[in-house]
């Protein structure tokens, strides 16, 4: 029988330099693109590898490395097109160390291919218990040393026999986390700079056809004035729009950096390998025909991502508008839009075609302008992600607008968010569901989970359109305001009152207008102004400008403009009803830092001030880190849900070698469908188990219950559990259900009496258990985790009252919690003022809460085989909290969660 790998140890990954490779497994059916591999290497790359020359590889060496069982033995290679570039290989020496060693084509090294093939091979060997590796180096092998080094692993080295042996422990660390992100930031982010700042372009598929999308994209290159040379491409024409065109990609003379794809979509593939060869850097595919389409079409999809990454491409789409660059240096639009905004400081990414050229005519209107602009149609491979990554280092774009429709891998975007949210706002406008033909996982999370974890992160999410604008172009030209108060100058009064009552909405805190009356002129708005942003009590001021006759307009703009620089506070108007940036209300020709931006109302201004309010809130909040808890023994959970799963440790014993096969595709060969490690059984589960032992690796004691068969043991359990008691129904649905609990049993006549009275009840095979009562007042809330398939593990929090269930009252926040994450879950819920002592409530030991959620939170960050977890109910008192029951669903993970591991492109 063959061996097999799990599918997840295959991956395209973005190399330092911003191209891609493939890394899987190395197969017997690999044999002769190992010869190939070899023959391209220097002598000083074989020294350096054997220790001696060694030219050429024997038919038996050839087997022994193509031929492993990936277990005891295991190789990675990447791969670029049909060549291996590098392999990478540990041979088990011991029960839990293995020898690593590894060789990257000349050619290809300096790209960072072997630090990817490093944490993969360092992932694999986990997955094998391995958990250290060791490698013998020549002293002048100066790379390899360094790559192991710089993994951000525990390394010692020791110099012997003319040798240097490093050790590497492979146990993840704070170190090696930093490094994989910053290595996966830096090469995201080069890969998308390389497709907004060609030094050439090619559009193929530009066609004499008046309208037709190539010519379409071509002209607009043309009338953006692209820094580069434009070359069209077409079968049989000899120039397109008067510039000389290509009978195909090949034929060009000189390099090209991108190419814009506009062919019938059964053609993409090819034009794909064409561009490959001419060492194309990256694709934009315009072509619809895919995804969209149906199944078939997103079978072409897929093939046209696994291609394009094989060949080290970027692609972004396919059925986009295009990307655009507005930097003076590059000038690129590469879009089917011919209305292109001006230079700005905002980047922004649209997953919509079909609505980009209306947005960026919304954007030209409002005179915001762009930094560049991404439109990723089907979101095949480039996604809001790598957007995100490159817009964190662009000195041109501070703000960052995302119109969502689907999200690829929101644990990995979430993550993100929260980094980048620190150092430049991020505007989402989250559509509902998931548009056919985008490469996305279908949400499980209800829609307001979603906004809460997009809060958590710092992102601003924002309800349509209108409002990615509104709060944008306040972004982009004026400071954060240090708090929700609002100082407001009218020449209305009528006005003024709408702006109070839209603030009191949104959760700011208005002052009394200051009405200047309609006669108003320059100096008296100035004044006003002047007088509104110098008091303490203000942190941001809107001013409405509404004449009933023309008035001084470009004097009262010139005024507030004045006035209103320098102060640090954040300054909006409704200005004549203008919508966007007003002439008379910019600083410079280009709208700079410091214009007012201008609302058709003060309800849609005060809006948008609300969004930013809360942003500068959580900005002012420091990130925090998960806490070093004590009482923690996550080795013992890991045995206790391993025993529940009968799934306890062992190490690997040896495999055969496989016959060698044919050769197969290069994503099929090898990779198990469900993604379990050979030997292990994949989805095993689900089992459901009372999470008491669970809860208490993590230090979290849950009230003992008994379960009781007649009143008699109710009696007896009573006695030993001290009174007073309740008997209640168990089960998840008793919690939801008034009438299943009997409180305040003080003996035990009374408590043979409830157990009868609720057996009669509820009928035969309902479960009744026995439980002390709470001797002090306390509020019920009920604490939750879900592994969720996209966003990893959530937890939830909510009051445990039936009115709060009902109302669906819960926040959410991404495992592992911080104590900030802990605080403002607690604070997220509508009836959170019950847990402080509002409404005749007793104020209630909140901090030992906001513990008990970081200790769930931690639980379910270690333990990915904890499905669901319910602490129902959690009671929380004046001095504790104190947990009444807890049950736990476990299952075998079909495979890592997204976003965990190494690099690899979702």
């Amino acid at each position: 029988m063959d061996a097999q790998y799990p599918a997840h140890w295959e991956a395209d990954v973005v190399l330092a330099d911003g191209g891609t490779a493939h890394v899987r497994p190395i197969r017997p059916a690999d044999a002769d693109r190992l010869r190939a591999f070899y023959s391209r290497l220097s002598d000083e790359s074989i020294y350096f590898r054997f220790f001696g020359p060694r030219p050429k590889l024997s038919d038996k060496e050839v087997a022994w490395f193509t031929n492993v069982d990936y277990a005891n033995r295991v190789a990675l290679i990447a791969t670029i097109g049909a060549e291996m570039v590098a392999v990478i290989r540990y041979d088990r020496v011991s029960a839990t160390e293995g020898e690593v060693a590894f060789l990257v084509e000349d050619a290809h090294q300096g790209r960072g291919v072997a630090s990817v093939l490093l944490e993969h091979l360092a992932a694999t060997a986990r997955d094998n218990g391995i958990e250290t590796f060791i490698a013998d180096v020549l002293p002048a092998n100066m790379r390899m040393m360094g790559v192991l080094r710089q993994a951000g692993y525990t390394a010692q080295s020791r110099f012997a026999d003319g040798v240097v042996r490093m050790t590497l422990d492979l146990a993840p660390t704070e170190t090696s986390a930093e490094v994989t992100a910053s290595r996966e930031h830096r090469a995201e982010a080069r890969s998308i700079e390389r497709l907004l700042t060609p030094g050439s372009v090619a559009v193929i598929g530009a066609s004499r056809e008046p309208g037709g999308v190539g010519q379409t994209v071509l002209r607009n290159l043309l009338a953006a004035d692209f820094t580069g040379p434009v070359y069209p491409v077409h079968r049989e024409v000899r120039a397109v729009a008067g510039v000389r065109a290509y009978p195909s990609v090949g034929a060009i003379d000189g390099e090209v950096d991108l190419a814009v794809v506009a062919v019938p979509a059964e053609s993409v593939l090819d034009v794909v390998k064409e561009c490959a060869e001419k060492g194309v850097h990256g694709l934009v595919v315009v072509s619809s025909g895919f995804g969209e389409t149906g199944a078939g079409g997103r079978a072409r999809q897929d093939e046209l991502a696994s291609i394009a990454r094989s060949y080290g491409l970027r692609v972004v789409g396919p059925n986009c508008l295009g990307i655009a660059n507005t930097d003076p240096a590059t000038r690129l639009n590469a879009t089917l839009a011919a209305t292109l905004p001006g230079r700005g400081r905002v980047g922004f990414f649209s997953q919509s075609g079909a609505l980009g050229t209306a947005l960026l005519q919304r954007v030209a209107q409002r005179g915001m302008g762009i930094s560049s602009f991404v439109s990723a149609g089907n979101r095949a491979d480039v996604s809001g992600n790598d957007l995100l990554q490159y817009w964190e280092e662009d000195a041109a774009s501070e703000v960052i607008l995302l119109y969502l429709e689907s999200l690829g891998n929101p644990r990995k975007f979430t993550r993100l968010a929260r980094r980048i949210a620190r150092r430049k706002p991020i505007v989402a406008v989250k559509s509902g569901g998931t548009p056919v033909g985008h490469s996305a996982r279908a949400l499980r999370l209800p829609d307001s989970a979603i906004s809460s974890l997009f809060a958590q992160a710092g992102l601003i999410r924002v309800d349509d359109l209108i409002q990615l604008f509104d709060v944008g172009q306040l972004l982009a030209h004026q400071p954060l305001p240090a708090g929700p108060r609002v100082g407001l100058v009218t020449n209305s009064d009528a006005l003024g009152l709408l702006a109070v009552h839209a603030s009191a909405d949104a959760g700011l805190e208005p002052r009394p207008p200051v009405n200047l009356g309609a006669s108003a002129g320059p100096a008296e708005f100035g004044t006003a102004l002047a007088d509104v942003l110098a008091a303490d009590e203000v942190d941001a001021a809107v001013v409405i400008y509404m004449p009933p006759i023309p008035g001084d307009t470009a004097g009262v703009a010139a005024e507030l403009l004045k006035v209103s620089q320098d102060t640090g506070k954040p300054v909006l108007a409704t200005f004549e009803g203008h919508l966007g940036m007003h002439p008379d209300l910019r600083v410079g020709r280009t709208p700079a830092r410091g214009s007012i931006p201008s609302y058709a109302a003060p309800e849609e201004a005060v809006r948008a001030l609300a969004h930013v309010v809360r942003y500068a809130a959580w900005l002012s909040h420091p990130a925090g880190t998960p806490p070093e808890l004590p009482d923690l023994d996550p080795e013992a959970a890991h045995a206790l849900v391993a025993h529940h799963l009968d799934l306890l440790p062992a190490t690997p014993e040896p495999e055969t070698s496989p016959e060698p096969e044919a050769e197969a595709p290069e994503r099929e060969g090898g990779a198990t469908a469900a993604g379990g490690f050979p030997g292990q059984e994949a989805g095993v589960g689900p089992v459901e188990i009372d999470a008491t032992e669970l809860l208490a690796c993590y230090g979290i004691t849950v009230w003992p219950a008994p379960i009781v068969r007649s009143p008699d043991e109710a009696a007896a359990a009573a006695e030993r559990l001290g009174w007073p008691v309740v008997v209640k129904v168990t089960g998840a649905e008793a919690a939801r259900r008034a009438g299943t609990v009997r409180l305040g049993l003080g003996g035990p006549d009374s408590v043979r009496g409830a157990y009868t009275e609720l057996a009669g009840q509820y009928g035969d095979g309902v479960e009744l258990a026995v439980q002390r009562m709470v001797p002090q007042p306390a509020v019920p809330t009920v604490v939750a985790v879900t592994e969720d398939p996209a966003f990893g593990p959530v937890v939830s929090f909510g009051l445990g009252d039936v009115t709060a269930r009902l109302l669906e009252d819960e926040g959410y926040r991404l495992a592992p919690l911080t104590a900030e994450d802990a605080a403002g879950l607690i604070r997220s819920v509508r009836a959170a003022p019950l847990l402080f002592g509002e409404y005749g409530y007793p104020p209630v030991a909140v901090e030992a809460l906001q513990d008990l959620l970081v200790r769930v939170g931690r639980l379910a960050n270690d333990l990915p085989e904890v499905a669901r977890l319910d602490l129902d109910q959690v009671l929380v008192g004046e001095s504790e909290v104190i947990v009444l029951g807890a049950r736990a669903v476990l299952r075998t993970p079909p495979g890592p969660r997204q976003d965990g591991g190494p690099r690899r492109l979702s």
